[in-house]
């Protein structure tokens, strides 16, 4: 709450909507602020158009508008811009950039949901600025908008008078964030519980987003070389090993890996083992050393280290937050698995480590 005490005078939310624009990103923040009202908070949220007409969303569902966004004179203290899939087309809408200036200009805080940050990105508001958005555009808005210092791991970013928020559903913890700001602590706590989510998320997007981190199209040497490890991620992917199997010596590998694919050969192998054992711990329910051999961590400690390093969770918090309610219901009342092809040396196949 930038070291003042909590709100008691009403909080005033401009929310600009458009064709196309994204069902989540504009009811996940109105329903946090909802909810705080029941809790005492004072949010006035008002959903406004270019054209003041209601809008269809990308799901095919109409949102009734407050009124034009001309109609919006005076402050308010917070814009929030939601994003679409369109938001390439939207980023060269000339009047949809103007509005969101106008606004910007005149509230305290302006935020951003999903590619919404490309929309202020486009609007000149995010120059020189930290900022996020989702984890399969993150890419895109650095190279399109270069002057943006992007952080793709975060969940939302706070930048000054400005907050960028990643996909969809990081719209609702960014929208705490701003309970917690306004009306303080108790109030968001009493939200996340009403609505059933994290006060805080731990973790981040890399949750998500690994195969967003890796090359698109690398050339011959290099794309069999990732997808050689891709195919058999336990398998020996030692520098020396991979060079050996290309035909290039370990320094030109290392050039490749940086040059082609922006990263090492090392953290390349580990984060495509972390997928691995992601998909394992979501889908099956083997114990954490058989996840741990089956994707090449060698040891249940070194892969609940490579979570830690990469997700921001242990392998069992991962499982239990992640785990697919179908596996879920199969473990516990389903009929019993198959034979195991292989020794399972576990007796917990539930471990938290």
């Amino acid at each position: 709450m930038n070291g003042t005490r909590p709100r008691t005078d009403p909080v005033s939310v401009t929310l600009l909507v458009f064709p196309g624009v994204r069902l989540l990103d504009v009811t996940g923040p109105v329903e946090v602020f909802a909810s705080a009202n029941d809790f005492g908070a004072h949010y006035h949220v008002r959903i406004v158009a270019l054209e003041g007409t209601d809008v269809t969303t990308s799901a095919g569902t109409r949102i009734s508008v407050d009124g034009h966004v001309d109609e919006v004179r005076g402050p308010c203290d917070v814009l929030m811009v939601p994003g679409g899939p369109q938001w390439e087309t939207l980023v060269e809408d000339r009047a949809l950039l103007a509005a969101v200036r106008r606004l910007s200009g005149a509230a305290e805080r302006t935020a951003s949901v999903c590619s919404g940050a490309f929309l202020l990105a486009a609007a000149g508001l995010l120059n020189g600025r930290r900022a996020t958005t989702h984890w399969r555009f993150a890419r895109r808005l650095a190279r399109r908008f270069p002057s943006v210092r992007v952080q793709p791991d975060a969940l939302f970013v706070r930048d000054g008078r400005l907050m960028t928020s990643a996909g969809v559903s990081a719209g609702i913890d960014l929208s705490l964030a701003l309970v917690e700001e306004h009306y303080g602590g108790e109030v968001a706590r009493a939200v996340a519980k009403d609505l059933v989510v994290f006060m805080q998320r731990p973790g981040g997007q890399s949750q998500f987003s690994v195969r967003s981190h890796l090359p698109s199209a690398p050339h011959g040497e290099l794309r069999g070389i990732l997808d050689a490890v891709v195919a058999d991620p336990g398998a020996d992917h030692t520098l020396p090993a991979m060079a050996r199997r290309a035909g290039v010596s370990v320094r030109h590998l290392a050039r490749l890996f940086r040059e082609e694919a922006d990263t090492t050969p090392a953290r390349y192998v580990e984060r495509v083992r972390v997928e691995a054992a992601q998909v394992l711990l979501e889908t099956g329910d083997d114990c954490m050393a058989v996840v741990a051999r089956r994707t090449g961590f060698g040891s249940a400690e070194s892969l609940r280290r490579a979570f830690v390093r990469h997700l921001g969770v242990t392998p069992g918090a991962f499982r239990s937050r992640f785990r697919t309610t179908v596996a879920e219901r199969a473990v516990r009342s389903g009929p019993p698995p198959p034979p195991r092809t292989e020794p399972a040396p576990c007796t917990a196949p539930w471990s938290s480590s």
